[in-house]
């Protein structure tokens, strides 16, 4: 069995975000074709090409069942094997799309993706957040204002030039994203001076010239 490395306690006292924990996808499972009743598989995480983490994983009729090592600080390491069951819901364009029921105590959400902190368990037992939760106003501004410069080809960055009309993209469609680009970069710009005191520091540059 493939050993999952230091647990994490439940109920964290502050609050962690996803992409801190190693986690599994049953929308990639079903993707891969792994949730064939009497399938078996190993899932792993490495990092830099090196294998960090692994499991084992049992398809049966509505669930699957875990099977891995995991140990939380100095403590042992500690044999984990436990069923989490599958629920399904139809697609509007057909077939069925599967979801997990959060395997801890009490919850039993329906949800795509799992945890690991000891357990595999829903975000919401675990008090995460996602990635994107945790930024700052303009960071947020930033990061849409570098997507919008994706779609039109142009260099990431607000610092960077913009660039032309990408060929093929309708001038209704172009318009619209230069304004969307213009939006959100004047947001991230001004939170990156209020940041660093820019905007106070400019007014009483102001008010030095005017007295």
């Amino acid at each position: 069995m493939g050993g999952l490395g230091s647990g994490r306690r439940w109920h964290l006292a502050s609050k962690e975000v996803t992409s801190d924990f190693r986690q599994i996808d049953v929308r990639r499972w079903q993707r891969d074709g792994l949730l064939r009743p009497g399938q078996s598989f190993g899932w792993q995480w490495t990092q830099n090409g090196a294998v960090q983490a692994s499991i084992r994983i049992r398809a049966e009729t509505n669930r699957v069942i875990l099977c891995y090592r995991h140990k939380t600080g100095g403590a042992d390491w500690k044999d984990e094997e436990y069923p989490v069951h599958l629920t399904w819901t139809e697609c509007p364009l057909g077939g069925r799309r599967p979801w997990f029921l959060c395997p801890a105590k009490g919850c039993g959400r329906r949800v795509a993706i799992l945890y690991c902190g000891g357990i595999f368990a829903c975000r919401h037992c675990y008090h995460l957040a996602y990635p994107s939760q945790r930024e700052i106003a303009h960071d947020r501004a930033t990061r849409r204002a570098d997507r919008i410069r994706g779609r039109l080809g142009w260099d990431a960055g607000l610092l960077n030039p913009q660039g032309d009309k990408p060929k093929g993209m309708h001038w209704r469609t172009y318009i619209r994203l230069l304004g969307a680009h213009e939006h959100w970069s004047r947001l991230a710009l001004a939170g990156i001076m209020r940041q660093f005191g820019l905007i106070q520091q400019r007014a009483e540059d102001l008010m030095d010239k005017l007295s």
